[in-house]
């Protein structure tokens, strides 16, 4: 019962941290950097530089993965593949218990503008993410 209640929290608390798309919001974010999407969409919880020390993190149960060391902890490779199906969300499976980080491909996916293809959209913004992630790495 307190498990369930633990993560019934941390989702209420992503859903109002984590910032919403409202209609037609992609088409601007299409011209943003790596570095502003990171801003925008993660550094609530991640922190400016990454480090796992975001405004909101301590109202986590769970620990903030410091995406600065991403490589270290990965044998000094960036696991690239691995971060951008973190930040599009869609591919973790449900065995594996809740997900407290927003699911970013549906996000940017359902607001893309209708003369461009939600996916195709949807997948820039992850590639830049996935960019300057990398890019932070220590």
């Amino acid at each position: 019962m307190y498990l369930n209640a633990g993560r019934t929290l941390v989702f209420v608390a992503v859903l109002f941290v984590a910032p919403s798309l409202s209609a037609g919001e992609l088409d601007p974010l299409m011209g943003y950097s790596g570095d502003q999407l990171f801003q925008r969409f993660c550094a609530s919880c991640h922190g400016r530089a990454g480090y796992g020390d975001g405004p909101v993190a301590p109202s986590f149960k769970v620990m903030i993965p410091d995406l600065t060391r991403l490589a270290q902890r990965s044998g000094g490779r960036f696991p690239a593949r691995r971060v951008v199906e973190i930040i599009d969300g869609r591919a973790v499976l449900p065995a594996h218990g809740t997900r407290p980080m927003p699911v970013w491909g549906y996000e940017f996916e359902a607001q893309a503008p209708s003369d461009q293809s939600g996916r195709a959209a949807a997948q820039t913004l992850i590639n830049r993410l996935a960019d300057h992630i990398r890019s932070m790495q220590q």
